[in-house]
Order: C-alpha cells, then sequence, then structure tokens
C-alpha cells in the first residue's frame, strides 16, 4: 500500500533529525545533490553577471534546510520594520501549491489561496505590501517593479534562486532542529551544504539552542486568538486547561503543537502535511474540543470553518537589542531611500 504524505514526512523526519541508519542508504543521492548545488553556486559566483539586478535592493530571506524554520513569520516581522523606517516595501514568493496557471500573480489580501498559494495571501493580509508570487522570482520582482514605486523588495524563500541579484541575505534557522544529520537531500534536510549557512549576511535563529554568539535570536509568541467564521476575538489564556485538537499543515506542526501546550491547552495534535488542502473532514473529530488551526492554515480555511475553529496568530519577536543590530545591517545598504 502507498504511504500517505503525512506518514513519508514522519519517515523522512526521523531519518533526517533522528539515527535512523536509513540515511546512509540515501548518502550516494545527497552527495549527487550536494556536488549539483555546489557547481550551481559557483557558476553564479564565478559569472556574476548571470545574476539579473534589480533598481532597487534585494533582501532575501530564505533557509538552508527545508521548511518549518519560522521564514514566513520572519518575513511579516521584517516587512513591518521597514515600513516603520517610512521604506516602501514589496514582496516576492513562490506561490507553492497555487494552482493558477499564468505566472507571475498579483496578490492581495482578497486573492484566492488556492490559486496563488496561503503563503502569498497571508503576507499580503499581514503586512499590506504589494505582493506577487510566481516560481521565477526575477519575473515576479519585475512585475512588482513595474506596477510600483518600492525601496526595497524581500524575497521570501529565495536563498537558492541566484538568478535574482541580492543585496542582502537572512538564513532563517529552527534552533531546536538545526541543520539535522548535516546532510543533504534526500538524505538529510538541506538543500546546500551546511557550509553555505556561513556565507550569508544574518542568521536568525527560532528558538531553541542552535547556533553560536553571532546569530539573531527569536522567540515564536502568540499575538491573537479568533474564530475563523466571524474574527471574533478571544485569548489563548481563555483555553487553558481544555483539551482542544490543533490542526497545523506547516513545515514543522510540532513547533505549533508545543507552544499550545506550553501555554497550559490539553492539546490533542492532527499534523498535515506543509500546504496540505484543508477540507470539513480535517476539521471535524468524534472527540469534543475547539480547534485550533494556525495561520496559514486559517487563509484557506474560512469558507468552511465551522463555529468552534480558532486561529491562532504566532509571530517572531526580538529583544530592542537585537532589532536594533539586526536592522543596522539591513539598512546600511538602503540608507538614504526613506521617504
Amino acid at each position: 500500500m502507498r504511504k500517505s504524505r503525512p506518514a513519508v514526512s514522519r519517515t523522512l523526519n526521523a531519518i533526517w533529525y533522528g539515527d535512523s541508519p536509513l540515511r546512509w542508504a540515501l548518502f550516494p543521492l545527497a552527495a549527487v545533490y550536494r556536488s549539483i548545488a555546489q557547481l550551481r553556486r559557483a557558476a553564479y559566483l564565478r559569472n556574476p553577471t548571470k545574476a539579473v539586478e534589480l533598481p532597487v535592493p534585494v533582501i532575501v530571506v530564505g533557509n538552508v534546510s527545508v521548511g518549518g524554520t519560522g521564514k514566513t513569520p520572519f518575513v511579516i516581522w521584517l516587512a513591518g520594520q521597514l515600513q516603520e523606517r517610512n521604506l516602501r516595501v514589496g514582496i516576492v514568493t513562490r506561490g507553492y501549491r497555487g494552482t493558477a496557471r499564468d505566472w507571475p500573480r498579483v496578490v492581495d489580501a482578497k486573492s484566492d489561496p488556492h490559486e496563488v498559494g496561503d503563503e502569498p495571501v497571508l503576507l499580503a493580509r499581514r503586512t499590506g505590501c504589494p505582493v506577487v508570487a510566481g516560481p521565477d522570482r526575477v519575473a515576479a520582482a519585475e512585475r512588482l517593479l513595474a506596477e510600483h514605486r518600492l525601496d526595497a523588495v524581500i524575497s521570501d524563500d529565495g536563498l537558492q534562486h541566484y538568478r535574482l541579484g541580492r543585496r542582502f541575505e537572512i538564513a532563517v534557522v529552527d534552533g531546536v532542529r538545526g541543520m539535522g544529520n548535516g546532510l543533504c537531500l534526500p538524505a538529510g534536510p538541506l538543500r546546500e551544504p551546511a557550509e553555505r549557512i556561513n556565507e550569508v549576511d544574518a542568521i536568525v535563529v527560532n528558538g531553541g539552542e542552535w547556533g553560536h554568539a553571532g546569530v539573531f535570536r527569536a522567540k515564536a509568541v502568540v499575538t491573537s486568538v479568533y474564530r475563523v467564521s466571524n474574527h471574533e476575538p478571544r485569548t489563548l489564556e481563555s483555553f487553558k486547561g481544555a483539551s482542544v485538537h490543533a490542526v497545523a499543515g506547516i513545515g514543522n506542526p510540532q513547533r505549533f503543537f508545543d507552544l499550545l501546550d506550553e501555554a497550559g491547552l490539553d492539546v490533542m495534535p492532527h499534523p498535515l502535511e506543509d500546504h496540505a488542502e484543508i477540507g470539513p473532514d480535517q476539521l471535524t473529530f468524534d472527540e469534543p474540543g475547539a480547534v485550533l488551526i494556525t495561520e496559514k492554515d486559517a487563509v484557506k480555511c474560512e469558507s468552511i470553518a465551522h463555529a468552534n475553529v480558532w486561529c491562532v496568530v504566532v509571530d517572531l519577536a526580538f529583544d530592542a537589542d537585537k532589532t536594533a543590530r539586526l536592522m543596522r545591517l539591513v539598512l546600511r545598504d538602503l540608507e538614504g531611500r526613506a521617504t
């Protein structure tokens, strides 16, 4: 019988972040993948003219490992910080799992997440920035600049998209899982060799203890809770001690479950594949209890959520000193562009 996608994800996580000997069976494929990634990066480093330089600075936010690092919350945080400094910011992103046939696509708060992907709609809603989605980051950025006068472009999940020239690179790392077993796909979780992390301009570590003194540490915090069907607000504290169903179709569902557990909720976890399609069956359970979902999942569920489905909004938080230091680094290439 063919394994379900969640089952495949669990198997891979056991290999990537555990001590499963299966990683050695996949090691030859990982060696090939690593070599291709190194050759591709070397080609752009040897010939920088292969990259397309835009007329405004590009800040690339990405990760060396696959999914679940907190990249999207960080993009939201960064866009907000730049806007607070009176900079006009636009965002380009992949539009993963979007069903649209024509790309790039302009995305706003009312766009259909099934057409353009869940993350682009979430970014448009949370930041208020102009957003363009598409697999070709250069084409997306060019369309963005054709329609908006901007001071900077943030490329969401663009670390490996070398054709898009960039002024500043930020890698986001899950501080609990780190680099996993340190191997490239498929034997490990890495999109590029682990040493690539040392070549970016800044490293943001989301929770945990991974990293060194030079990283910028952040923590995930719940900033609001609302009923998905009508946006009625509620506090997370009001669920304390209650049994709740937690549904998460994100890269690392356990991070969401742990956050609720640490808040004192009795969590019944229901992990889904990252960017999973969600229907009424995924939000209905035999056991009683409220259903708590992530913000990325909520954008896909507004028309189908029953009255006891609640969205938990999670943001990244930095202390004031780290915020100031990180923004000084980012702004050194944007100096003088504020309106």
